[in-house]
């Protein structure tokens, strides 16, 4: 049977803010997958009631989804609204569900009193809410699941009848028990790719006419979905990789431990002479490793010349310095120039240990040096600490490999010419794909070029299947609007049998952008970004939203994936627009902090915003009869892109 699909919905304030903190979202979609539910969506929304009704009215609207279940937001709280944004929507109330979740949670405590669950259907999805606790969803759950209840209701609100139902028994509720046994057991064995959504995108076979007036794709904001990009998007394997410059830019997929104490035995920490504390103020001859094994004890009356970090030899318990030193006599060559010390005089006597580094004192064998998940960075740090404590080898994360194109009859490409045939228009350069390919390639990603694709439906598809066979992520930009000849879409869903988790973000510029996963011919899913073909846009929501998936891939912390947010005074009036905005401008250090300058006009066709920025602008969008603009000397956030500069 088909398995029914499941979306999710974490209603946190705190969650919102930090994805890490989403515990019940995780669970409930672990306990659904394993019981045979096709979980599609997990979002994370803060406790505002506006953002939770309409993420469920949407989802309740395209399609997609037979059950929607929320987590959070149902208790006596001040900021607890579920209840309030869910019941609006409720068509037909499920007092009898509510009543279960509740029996089942007073079982286990008194305090289960004060929740206030709300279950029922909007049009053919079931909707439930949850508490927001992990023990309380696992209660609750197992209360739905057990004697196929909540199945019972699924497929009554799909339209089956009771008497059909009762009819056939408990054959449904069986096959769903049935494959939640296999996959518990065999797991490993069971990594299928999703099945395709509800197809929203128009049919390209059909005339013109009939293509969709307005975008059937729910406009998400952008924290919906980096959610939904960082949900879908998994590291991926380890592979071992030497030591040495190219390690640069992986991510560790395990700790590193010391192979070995450091140092190894006794050393300096100072340029100098190795002696015995012992030893008396006065004139001594001076022994070299040419003169000398480090082995042999050292005689009487000499000393042992060395240089910082090298081992002390035997018999040696200390170090003078240098300083504390005068020549005394030389060794003469052939010519009669002094070539080599004969005798220095110690000038003081010191005591044991003075200046050696003693074995293990740096690192101990077995010691943590670096943790799974430190990126190894360019500066250099992590591979040098990997040198020093002698690990010639690592375990990484693959660093992903990029497939980029572009779309559009009317594109040129800059580097192959190729004349227009029609009306003597000349068409337009492509700019975006050189950008993308300079920026993948300037973090150090290895990145296929997939050309100019033109507006063919057959040259669209096989030039994505090409991309899915060589590539971990594809970006593409153009084709995502509503144009005639807007193919991305319906290629994906249609051709490709891909999902897409989202097909339009409440952003400027970028509100076409739309994120999709798609099965390859290996059986991973492939995520693929069809970006805005207007140059700002494309390189915006490059940095706001691939650029997180990049990451992820080659295994960051889901935390860090996200490029860095600072705080900024901006130097130039910027209006507000009703979506949020990312304004482009130049970020330069100075005395007294800092400082963020417009680069100009912020068209998402002029390409030129984007030359010198090295930050976006977070502008909030405009409230109602609030201000049409923010003022220079004002204080905002801002998202680092490139280096900064000095004012």
């Amino acid at each position: 049977m088909t398995a029914t699909r499941v979306a999710i919905l974490t209603v946190s304030d705190t969650a919102s803010a930090d994805a890490a903190a989403d515990k019940s979202g995780p669970t409930i979609r672990e306990i659904l997958s394993a019981a045979g539910y096709d979980c599609r969506h997990l979002l994370i929304v803060p406790d505002d009631e506006t953002r939770i009704r309409e993420t469920v009215r949407a989802w309740c609207a395209q399609g997609d989804v037979d059950w929607v279940l929320t987590t959070g937001g149902t208790g006596f709280g001040v900021r607890d609204r579920t209840p309030e944004a869910l019941r609006p929507l409720i068509e037909r109330d499920a007092p009898g569900l509510v009543h279960l979740l509740l029996a089942s949670s007073l079982q286990k405590t008194p305090l289960a009193a004060l929740s206030r669950p709300v279950a029922g259907t909007v049009g053919n999805t079931l909707v439930i809410t949850l508490p927001g606790s992990v023990k309380a969803v696992r209660e609750n759950l197992e209360a739905l699941l057990s004697g196929g209840v909540v199945e019972h209701a699924l497929e009554l609100v799909k339209g089956a009848s009771s008497r059909q139902l009762h009819a056939g028994g408990t054959s449904s509720t069986s096959e769903h028990h049935s494959h939640a046994h296999a996959h518990h057991h065999h797991h490993h064995h069971h990594h299928h790719a999703p099945q395709p959504r509800t197809v929203l995108s128009h049919d390209p076979s059909l005339p013109v006419t009939s293509r969709l007036r307005e975008s059937p794709y729910p406009l998400v904001s952008v924290d919906e979905a980096l959610t939904s990009v960082l949900t879908e998007v998994k590291p991926l394997p380890a592979i071992e990789l030497p030591v040495n410059p190219q390690l640069r830019g992986h991510v560790l997929a395990e700790d590193v431990y010391a192979p070995q104490d450091v140092p190894s035995t006794q050393t300096t920490s100072v340029d100098g002479y190795a002696l015995r504390s012992t030893d008396p103020p006065g004139v001594y001859k001076v022994l070299t490793p040419r003169t000398h094994d480090l082995a042999d004890p050292l005689p009487a009356g000499s000393i042992f010349r060395i240089n910082t970090g090298g081992p002390l030899p035997a018999g040696a318990d200390t170090i003078i310095m240098v300083e504390d030193t005068r020549l005394h006599s030389t060794v003469q060559g052939a010519d009669g120039a002094d070539v080599e010390e004969r005798e220095v005089e110690t000038l003081a006597q010191i005591p044991a240990g003075e200046n050696v580094r003693a074995p293990g004192s740096d690192t101990r064998k077995g010691d943590l040096v670096l943790e799974r998940g430190q990126v190894v960075h360019s500066a250099g740090g992590e591979i040098g600490t990997l040198a020093f404590v002698g690990s010639a080898k690592a375990w990484v994360h693959r660093k992903p490999v990029v497939a980029v194109l572009s779309t559009g009859n009317e594109l040129l490409d800059l580097q192959d010419p190729r004349p227009m045939e029609g009306d003597g228009w000349g068409g337009i350069w492509d700019t975006n794909r050189p950008s993308l390919q300079a920026a993948l390639e300037g973090m150090g990603y290895e990145v296929r070029d997939l050309k100019i694709v033109p507006d063919d439906l057959e040259t669209h598809i096989a030039t994505l299947k090409s991309g899915l066979a060589s590539a971990d992520l594809i970006v593409t930009t153009g084709g995502t609007s509503m144009g005639a000849s807007d193919l991305l879409k319906p290629v994906i869903e249609r051709h490709l049998d891909g999902m897409i988790h989202f097909g339009r973000v409440k952003v400027k510029p970028g509100k076409p952008t739309t994120f999709a996963t798609i099965p390859s011919p290996n059986g991973e899913n492939i995520p693929v970004f069809a970006l805005p073909g207007n140059p700002a846009s494309a390189l915006v929501t490059f940095h706001v939203f691939v650029v997180p998936a990049l990451r992820r891939l080659g295994g960051w912390p889901a935390e860090r994936c996200q490029l860095p947010r600072i705080r900024v005074q901006i130097q130039d009036p910027m209006r507000l627009d009703p979506r949020p905005e990312y304004h482009r401008v130049i970020i330069k250090a100075s005395p007294t902090g800092l400082k963020a300058y417009s680069t100009g006009g912020q068209r998402s066709s002029r390409v030129a915003s984007l030359s010198g920025a090295n930050g976006f602008v977070a502008l909030p969008a405009k409230q109602g009869d609030g201000p049409d603009s923010l003022k220079a000397g004002d204080i905002v956030e801002a998202m680092i892109v490139g280096e900064l500069q000095m004012e």
